[in-house]
């Protein structure tokens, strides 16, 4: 995997891990994304200087992505539960619709290739960008959950798309969550632990996938890269309770639009490349 790479390169390659691992981190407590909508098109866009084969590097940095997830949503979820910030009740009954579409996100990225699965995150990560810089603080479009089995279709929509974008399951909760006027410091809490259903199932899945992968790079087990996971979680594990102590004291809403703007510029990059 190293082969050909000057040293500079290669510490600057896990200076820029390491990084991402702090703002993930933060990130995951901050805005209950799970870290994963940074991580994984970072990992997209420096993957090739590992001279890993385009056909498999959003396959590998969305299985990467979800492994580090599992440790920092126990991270985060530890630091929401003692602020009484998660609804466990909600949790357990939209736990299983949630597992259900992960199952069958993790599936359907095993069998798309690369261009779908990278077109998937692409336009996803626009509408998630779009919502966080557009949508008014207080738009509701109801004051409670909507019933079964509506509920539960969300909870899948939510497993489903953040397994098959690498991301906790945050980035789809929150925005859903708050439009039903679902206070936001227990959104967040809610969403870092809902992270925890997403990224078990989500990594085993890839493991299990990318054994059979052909042109994986050297450190990876199935679709996870080993380097990436060393060199980010101690990041995300250190960083999301800081994350969460800040969610708890300032106004979050400047944060999320210069987020949706790296979202945006995100996304566009994805869609350059696709072309």
């Amino acid at each position: 995997m190293f082969e050909n790479i000057e040293l500079p390169l290669l510490i600057g390659l896990v200076v820029a891990l390491i990084s991402t691992g702090v703002v993930a981190g933060v990130l995951a407590g901050l805005l209950g994304v799970g870290g994963g909508i940074v991580i994984v098109p970072v990992l997209f866009h420096i993957l090739p200087f590992f001279n890993v084969d385009n056909d498999v590097r959003i396959h590998v940095a969305v299985g990467t992505s979800l492994a580090t997830i599992i440790l920092t949503s126990i991270s985060s979820a530890r630091s929401h539960h003692k602020k009484g910030a998660i609804d466990w009740p909600l949790l357990k009954r939209w736990g299983p619709a949630i597992f259900i579409g992960v199952l069958g996100g993790t599936w359907a990225a095993s069998i798309a290739d690369a261009f779908v699965l990278t077109l998937v995150f692409a336009v996803l990560a626009l509408i998630v960008a779009a919502n966080m810089a557009f949508r008014p603080e207080n738009a509701h479009l109801s004051d409670t959950l909507p019933a079964s089995p509506i509920k539960e279709l969300l909870g899948v929509f939510i497993g489903w798309f953040s397994a098959m974008m690498g991301i906790g399951g945050g980035t789809f909760t929150v925005p859903i969550l708050t439009l039903f006027k679902y206070p936001i410091r227990q959104a967040v809490g809610t969403a870092s632990a809902i992270g925890l259903i997403i990224a078990i199932p989500g990594t085993t899945g890839f493991l299990i996938s990318g054994f059979s992968a052909d042109n994986l790079p050297p450190g990876n087990i199935g679709y996870v890269n080993i380097l990436g996971f060393l060199a980010i979680v101690p990041m995300t594990i250190l960083f999301a309770p800081l994350g969460a102590h800040i969610a708890h004291s300032i106004n979050t809403n400047r944060l999320k639009k210069l987020f949706a703007f790296f979202l945006f510029v995100t996304s566009i990059r994805m869609f350059y490349d696709l072309m």
